[in-house]
């Protein structure tokens, strides 16, 4: 696996903060789309899929994080990479899912209503946060200022790892409400 390398400079500093700001903004405004795209029948199985992914990504962060405890750097990279690429791959199918689908309803009643409410709302608040501490991390990682990168993840890890176990955790408690 060729290692990417990004140039250190003050255009990619950039980059990343209108990125940071362009892309939780664009997925309110095409959730926000009252009127659905009709994009097939087939939209039906993202949440699971969606399900699927950040359990995965769950799975590739806490891997990765024993890893670079363990020193294996090579490995790290991998697990990092893969975590990115999942949450990439994620953040479209939430999209194309929400564009072409009506939000589902929780329909659980009493003290399970306000568990679901504190988890969907605490994943979407961090969600939003998390997206310039990820990429700002891998901008870090890639550009090889690894002495930034390290600071920077005692903040990004914890968020991210949240983010994909609360998502996990709200899937599971909405996926009975799917149709």
């Amino acid at each position: 696996m060729a290692s990417l390398v990004v140039e250190k400079n003050e255009k990619n500093e950039k980059l990343v903060n209108v990125l940071s700001i362009a892309i939780p903004l664009a997925v309110a405004v095409l959730i926000g789309v009252r009127t659905k795209i009709d994009l097939g029948a087939w939209t039906k199985i993202l949440p699971h899929v969606i399900g699927v992914l950040n359990t995965t990504t769950s799975i590739t962060l806490i891997i990765g994080y024993i890893f670079i405890k363990n020193n294996n750097i090579k490995w790290h990279q991998k697990m990092m990479s893969l975590s990115f690429i999942q949450g990439s791959l994620f953040l479209v199918l939430y999209i194309l899912y929400h564009i072409s689908n009506p939000s589902t309803p929780f329909k659980g009643e009493g003290a399970i209503r306000a568990v679901y409410y504190f988890f969907l709302l605490s994943h979407i608040g961090l969600s939003i946060s998390v997206v310039w501490f990820v990429l700002r991390s891998m901008y870090y990682a890639l550009s090889n200022q690894i002495d930034l990168h390290k600071k920077i993840v005692k903040f990004t890890f914890p968020m991210w790892l949240y983010v994909s176990v609360t998502g996990v955790i709200v899937y599971l408690m909405i996926s009975p409400y799917y149709k």
